[in-house]
């Protein structure tokens, strides 16, 4: 057996719905590709979301809204063949849920059938429970994303944290029970106040991840390129563990060096590095 492989059985919902009942906490991440996938799982990183911030931080664009869904349903598709022991759940984008409710429901199943995923998350209110409603009964697990919810930035002015009024909370903790209720077997909530999450706790039964919402939660999500250090500028509720971003530059300007001064093409590693033993053997396929 590798070294590398995780000294655990499989992570399902079922096991997630086990650690919030018993209250230990469980650890998600964003991840977008399989080979980061793999490395994940072998962390022991317990659920992988495949969220639509890849249009931001794969794809380049300054916003979600313009995560393209054929894109997703394929990254998504890719982490589950990197990670087959964690839960992967999929964030299905900006109005691949909002027209049509048979529409809604098809997006939802490609991501299950094509993509791969175990659970779809939805931005959602309670007035998205009769669509909750209709995904569940087709057998697909939804995770409904309340509080925050960065799709809505547009109607907002920008991204804001939300729940700071009682109405407000009130009506946060109203959009679980309600999407709870209709079927959700997860929820995602996000950028809320500390005492809005433990309401939301008291008030509903199933595991719930948090992201900038306090210690509170079932479970904790972050943006990978977060935490590693690979974002310029990130969310207050997320600090780096890790400075990658500044170990790749070092790496490539030293690549760039090695390039300029000939020392690249050889088959023997040059002085004073580091570089594992060469293979004349073509790299295998993998599945």
């Amino acid at each position: 057996m590798s070294t590398h492989e995780p000294i655990r059985p499989p992570v399902t919902i079922k096991t997630l719905r086990k650690m919030a009942s018993s209250g230990e906490p469980f650890a998600a991440l964003t991840c977008y590709d399989a080979t980061t996938a793999k490395w994940l799982q072998r962390a022991g990183i317990h659920v992988l979301l495949v969220g639509d911030t890849a249009a931001e931080v794969v794809l380049g664009y300054s916003r979600t809204i313009d995560m393209p869904l054929d894109v997703l349903v394929a990254l998504t598709a890719g982490v589950k063949r990197g990670a087959p022991e964690t839960v992967v759940m999929a964030d299905m984008p900006f109005l691949s849920y909002h027209g049509s409710e048979d529409e809604a429901i098809r997006n939802a199943g490609r991501f299950l059938t094509q993509g791969l995923a175990d659970i779809v998350k939805l931005e959602a209110d309670e007035s998205f429970a009769p669509l909750v409603q209709k995904i569940a009964r087709a057998g697909i697990p939804v995770c409904a994303h309340v509080g925050t919810r960065p799709q809505q930035v547009a109607l907002t002015g920008g991204y804001t944290a939300a729940g700071k009024t009682p109405k407000q909370a009130a009506q946060i903790v109203a959009d679980a029970v309600a999407l709870e209720r209709a079927g959700a077997v997860m929820l995602l909530i996000e950028a809320v106040p500390d005492q809005v999450t433990e309401d939301v706790l008291k008030a509903t039964t199933v595991p719930v991840i948090g992201i900038g919402a306090g210690p509170a939660p079932h479970g904790q999500v972050l943006v990978l390129q977060d935490l590693l250090g690979l974002t310029d500028r990130q969310p207050p509720f997320a600090h780096p563990i890790a400075q990658l971003g500044t170990s790749i530059q070092t790496a490539a300007q030293k690549y760039v060096q090695m390039v300029a001064e000939r020392q690249i093409g050889s088959r023997t590693p040059q002085m004073g590095t580091t570089s594992p033993k060469l293979s004349t053997e073509p790299r295998p396929a993998t599945n």
